[in-house]
């Protein structure tokens, strides 16, 4: 395989860079051309592909977003779009592909395995809610991000005893809001995966109050049952909360800035594995943190099932918010 190209897809997660670095130098190492797909499979279909050098990829491990950006793109789920696309990379003599996204762009990869193109998926998904991986790149610099806002918020809301709802990404999955609500010492996290009333959010700001605290944090998932303002309104009714409510959507914040050193060390890794996967002549599979491991696992797999969050966790919350 001489040949290769590598694409990012999907919403853009910190670490997008640096796995997109590590596919190139390891081709470079493995005299392979890397081939870089602008706007993911819009790019794709519109024949936008370019060699990629070590000067390309030069000074972007540290950077946030992806240098070949992304795109949402309706025509490739169709089988007329995935041959249109499989057209374009026969056309550069293209070899092999590295699809660097969530959920759906590696539903797109699996489809062109299909068609007959060896494909190897990366995990890129800030709600880290892909099967078959510890962590996505980009979870670890978005959970710091929430933290950071978190412990902002925080001196906020004791300095003027108030209870604060903070809304953060995760529309199918709660990992981001459980995990900085632990880390964070939210009174209260709300996930979409396990079912929590408004009444319930309300007993516990309520509680707080009572036993004195001079604040009160909950953290909410964007796809809880309720939407925060929702929430927000009906609190503002029950005076026996207690404190003042305030509402803080962090909304895209969770996506920018630098990568963690957590998120690069990752992210090469997966680029450098992905690219020897390609060469062992490997296809339709994902690389993902299994343990302290870079292992491969089936795109299958990975496309049919959900990950779970571990319900531990939930418990470990309950106990630490008193």
């Amino acid at each position: 395989m001489k040949r290769v190209a590598v694409m990012t897809s999907g919403g853009d997660a910190p670490g997008m860079n640096a796995a997109i670095r590590a596919v190139v130098r390891a081709g470079l190492e493995y005299g392979v051309e890397v081939y870089g797909i602008r706007q993911a499979y819009t790019g794709l279909l519109a024949g936008d592909i370019e060699l990629l050098t070590s000067r390309e990829v030069s000074g972007i491990l540290q950077r946030g977003g992806t240098i070949l950006q992304t795109a949402r793109n309706e025509e490739f789920k169709t089988r007329q779009g995935q041959q249109r696309g499989l057209r374009r990379l026969n056309e550069r003599g293209i070899e092999g592909l590295v699809v660097i996204g969530g959920d759906g762009s590696l539903r797109g990869a699996m489809a062109l395995h299909n068609l007959g193109i060896p494909v190897v998926g990366i995990p890129g998904s800030i709600d880290n809610d892909i099967w078959g991986t510890n962590m996505s790149i980009g979870v670890d610099t978005a959970l710091n991000i929430i933290l950071d806002s978190l412990d902002r918020i925080r001196d906020t809301a004791t300095s003027h005893q108030r209870a604060f709802l903070i809304e953060v990404m995760g529309r199918n999955c709660g990992y981001l809001a459980l995990m900085s609500g632990i880390l964070g010492g939210a009174e209260i996290v709300v996930t979409p995966e396990k079912a929590t009333s408004m009444d319930e959010v309300a007993a516990a700001l309520e509680d707080s109050y009572v036993r004195g605290k001079t604040h009160a944090v909950a953290v909410i998932a964007e796809g809880a049952p309720f939407t925060t303002s929702e929430l927000a309104a009906y609190l503002d009714k029950k005076e026996s909360v207690g404190f003042e409510i305030r509402l803080s959507i962090l909304g895209h914040i969770q996506r920018g800035g630098s990568p963690t050193a957590f998120d690069r060390l990752l992210a090469s890794r997966m680029g450098v594995r992905a690219l020897e996967a390609l060469q062992e002549g490997q296809s339709g599979v994902m690389v993902g943190l299994q343990g302290r491991e870079i292992k491969t696992v089936s795109l299958e797999e990975v496309t049919t099932k959900t990950r779970q969050i571990n319900e531990s966790f939930y418990e470990l919350a309950r106990i630490l918010s008193r």
